[in-house]
């Protein structure tokens, strides 16, 4: 059964987040771009046993394409709110979860995080680009192959969590999980928005 600390969860979340947050720097990345550096050190980050790291690399990585997914719906008819679309995936995973012995209820959880931090940098992104309409996407990615992308990582964040289940049930998993946030706010250079996000994705993956 999980048991809820919310004092002790929101102190130490609060805590580092903070740290985190006021360490970010820099600007949104470019959608493209983001999308390259993504696919290109997927590679690695689910080579080795998963780890906490590995969760919190993969949300990030999960987060990056936002941008592209925000480029893809600027300035059309489609909404960012798609239940449809996130009805699919919590389903989709919640079958993998259980096909790998996880608590599929625990992952839908998490993947609740996830669309909603997606979601967050979509927001803040139509935003940025309604008020400072220079800094607009001037090319409209392919929603379809940015979905591709998405299901690959939401397969590996599956497999991630399935894999951490021990770890993620242990008080220590809350300053370890929040301390790899930061290692990879660092190693992919993102930027407050992003970083905001990410730790807005996170809170649900601690079990304990």
């Amino acid at each position: 059964m999980r048991n809820h600390t919310p004092p002790h969860r929101a102190l130490i979340t609060l805590a580092v987040a903070a740290a985190v947050a006021l360490g970010a720097t820099g600007t949104a990345v470019a959608a493209p771009a983001t999308f390259r550096a993504t696919t290109a050190t997927s590679a690695k980050t689910t080579a080795d046993a998963p780890t906490l790291h590995t969760v919190a690399d993969l949300a990030a990585q999960r987060l990056a394409t936002a941008d592209l997914v925000a480029a893809a719906k600027f300035g059309t008819t489609s909404p960012i709110d798609d239940p449809a679309r996130e009805q699919q995936v919590l389903d989709t995973v919640a079958a993998q979860a259980e096909q790998l012995g996880a608590d599929p209820d625990a992952v839908r959880k998490v993947f609740r995080d996830q669309i909603e931090a997606n979601k967050l940098v979509q927001r803040a992104l139509f935003q940025r680009w309604t008020d400072h309409p220079d800094q607009a996407p001037t090319t409209r990615p392919d929603l379809s192959v940015v979905r591709v992308e998405i299901n690959r990582i939401n397969t590996a964040l599956v497999e991630a969590l399935a894999a951490t289940g021990a770890e993620r049930a242990t008080f220590a998993c809350y300053p370890e999980l929040y301390l790899s946030a930061a290692q990879v706010r660092h190693e992919r250079h993102l930027d407050r928005l992003h970083t905001e996000a990410l730790i807005r994705a996170l809170p649900s993956v601690c079990e304990s």
